[in-house]
C-alpha cells in the first residue's frame, strides 16, 4: 500500500473542517517554527502571528490610501485655484503669464515656461508667441500625453530662466479638442530629479493641459 502523501493529508484537513473540533488537543500539541526566530510555537500561536501580520499589512495599505486621498484632495484644491486665476483674466494676452505664474505659485514648481503658436495677428509679437521652432512644434504634436522625466536637453527647456537647473521636467502639450495638432507647450521644471519621473501619474498634468488649452484658445484666430 502506497504511503499517504502530504498533499493527501492537506486535502483531507481542508475538506474536513471539523477534524480539529474532534481533536482540539492537537492545536496546542502541534509545534511549528516561528517566523520570527528558530523557536518552536504552537499552531495557534503561529496562526495568531500570521493574522497580526495580515492586519498590519492592511493597516499600512489603508494608511497609504488615506495619504494618497489627502494629497489628491490638496492637489485638486490647487488646481481649482489655478483655474480660477485663468477665468478671472480679462485680457487674452495676459493668459500665458497668469498661467505660468499661478502654476509656480500654487504647485510650487521652480520654473515654468510657455509658448503658443498659430496665434491671432494681434498677438504674434508677444514673447509667448516667439521661439518655437518647427522641430518643437512637431515634437509637441507627437505627444499623446504629458512627458515626465529627466531633462534630455530638449530645445524647449531653453525657454526656462535657468535651463541648467532643470533636473526633471514635465512637457504638457496644448490642444483644441481631441485633434492631434498642438498649438502650444507648457514646460515645468524642477531641480529635484524625482519631482517629475517617467512612471508618475499624469492625470492632474493632463487636467492642467486641458484647462490651459481651453483658456489659451482665446489667443487663436
Amino acid at each position: 500500500m502506497a504511503p499517504i502523501t502530504e498533499e493527501e493529508i492537506a486535502n483531507y484537513l481542508a475538506n474536513t473542517p471539523d477534524f480539529f473540533e474532534r481533536h482540539a488537543n492537537l492545536l496546542a500539541a502541534v509545534q511549528l517554527s516561528s517566523p520570527h526566530g528558530h523557536r518552536a510555537v504552537s499552531l495557534q500561536e503561529r496562526q495568531a502571528v500570521l493574522l497580526r501580520e495580515k492586519i498590519r499589512a492592511l493597516e499600512l495599505k489603508a494608511a497609504d490610501m488615506i495619504r494618497h486621498g489627502t494629497e489628491n484632495s490638496a492637489i485638486a484644491d490647487k488646481l481649482q485655484r489655478w483655474t480660477r486665476e485663468l477665468l478671472r483674466t480679462r485680457e487674452a494676452r495676459d493668459l500665458p503669464a497668469v498661467a505660468t505664474r499661478a502654476i509656480a505659485t500654487q504647485f510650487l514648481v521652480p520654473q515654468v515656461a510657455i509658448k503658443v503658436w498659430g496665434v491671432s495677428p494681434e498677438h504674434a509679437h508677444e514673447p509667448f508667441a516667439q521661439g518655437a521652432s518647427d522641430d518643437v512644434v512637431a515634437l509637441v504634436s507627437s505627444l499623446t500625453r504629458p512627458y515626465c522625466g529627466a531633462n534630455p536637453g530638449l530645445e524647449a527647456v531653453q525657454w526656462l530662466d535657468d535651463p541648467a537647473a532643470a533636473a526633471s521636467i514635465a512637457l504638457i502639450p496644448l490642444r483644441e479638442g481631441a485633434g492631434p495638432q498642438a498649438f502650444g507647450l507648457l514646460v515645468l521644471a524642477s531641480g529635484d530629479a524625482q519631482r517629475f519621473v517617467s512612471d508618475m501619474g499624469t492625470d492632474f498634468l493632463e487636467r492642467i493641459g486641458e484647462f490651459a488649452s481651453a483658456a489659451l484658445s482665446r489667443l487663436r484666430p
